[in-house]
């Protein structure tokens, strides 16, 4: 289960933003398409992640949200996965680490996001294939937005 390639449950069609975006067009995406994490690029490379932890954590007054940029807000180290990393491996260190979302690269491209609640999913249709409740959620296909 957990020896399976990332790539089999990440997000793949992402929402990105750059590093200019303000806030406020952050949050907007966030409430819009009900996600928390949107990887930052820079033409073509990804530079950074911004989540609504950050937003949290930076205690700014959301009248500021339009006059500040992404750049200031967002986490610039990121721990990235390559394509052919394993479920386990994304598992662990989401569980190491205390984070909630995970880029994937290949060859240094983005390709894909794989989120803690991808591996839940995962995890939980692989033992209960035919689900009850929140059906339509639980089977929506793994490039569901984040």
């Amino acid at each position: 289960m957990m020896n399976e390639s990332v790539q089999l449950i990440m997000t793949k069609d992402l929402i990105t933003l750059g590093p200019e975006s303000s806030l406020a067009h952050v949050r907007d995406v966030f409430m819009e398409k009900r996600i928390h994490h949107v990887p930052i690029e820079d033409e073509g490379k990804l530079v950074g992640m911004i989540t609504t932890h950050d937003l949290w954590r930076s205690q700014i007054n959301y009248e500021d949200y339009d006059k500040i940029m992404v750049k200031e807000v967002m986490t610039k180290k990121l721990v990235k996965l390559e394509i052919d990393d394993k479920i386990g491996t994304a598992a662990e260190l989401f569980l190491a680490n205390h984070f909630h979302a995970i880029p994937v690269v290949n060859d240094g491209i983005l390709v894909g996001l794989v989120t803690t609640f991808d591996i839940l999913r995962y995890e939980f249709l692989r033992e209960y294939p035919d689900p009850i409740l929140y059906k339509d959620i639980l089977e929506k296909g793994m490039d569901a937005t984040h």
